[in-house]
């Protein structure tokens, strides 16, 4: 999770607190990854020392305000593209790719329980759909957009196994893919 960026992108907006960051970072990412007042203040205490922000104490309370560096590499975070080469480290595919070095049988034993719990986890995202519409404010959009995402990639993760468990019913050397 970007939260470096997340609290770049607050504090393009204009100045804020610490404590203010937080409520705001949670707010516009729905709710969906609550963030430890402690990891805020360790961000911007790296933010500070990269020179992307700068930090005013006034009476004892620290206000922090994004600095042209900042802009900078809020900006290329903006542009960038993320690129799957090399695939990301993702545990499931990792794990299938063990688990055949183990027989085939193993490996569509540990593919048919994750193809079980993925379903249940489906069904439960399916149902956890927030109730409030997305015109409700950024809140409801953003949990409605992060509930879309972690459906599709739930539905993404079933088809990669039946892939998986496909190739290896049809594969001659499930170890090696090779078919005849």
């Amino acid at each position: 999770m970007a939260v470096r960026e997340g609290l770049l992108a607050l504090l393009h907006e204009g100045p804020r607190h610490g404590y203010q960051l937080k409520t705001e970072f949670e707010v516009v990412t729905g709710g969906v990854w609550p963030l430890n007042v402690g990891q805020v203040y360790t961000t911007l205490d790296r933010l500070e020392r990269d020179g992307l922000v700068l930090v005013q104490d006034s009476q004892g309370q620290k206000t922090y305000s994004i600095t042209a560096d900042g802009a900078q590499a809020l900006g290329d975070w903006w542009e960038a593209v993320p690129l799957d080469d090399p695939p990301p480290r993702d545990e499931l595919m990792l794990k299938v790719l063990m688990a055949i070095e183990h027989g085939p049988a193993h490996a569509l034993g540990v593919i048919t329980r994750h193809r079980t719990a993925l379903l249940a986890l489906l069904q439960q995202r399916r149902r956890a759909r927030p109730a409030r519409s997305p015109k409700d404010g950024a809140g409801a959009l953003a949990a409605a957009l992060v509930t879309d995402a972690l459906v599709v990639r739930a539905e993404a993760d079933l088809r990669w196994l039946d892939l998986c468990e496909a190739r290896l019913l049809n594969a001659d050397d499930p170890t090696t893919g090779d078919t005849r």
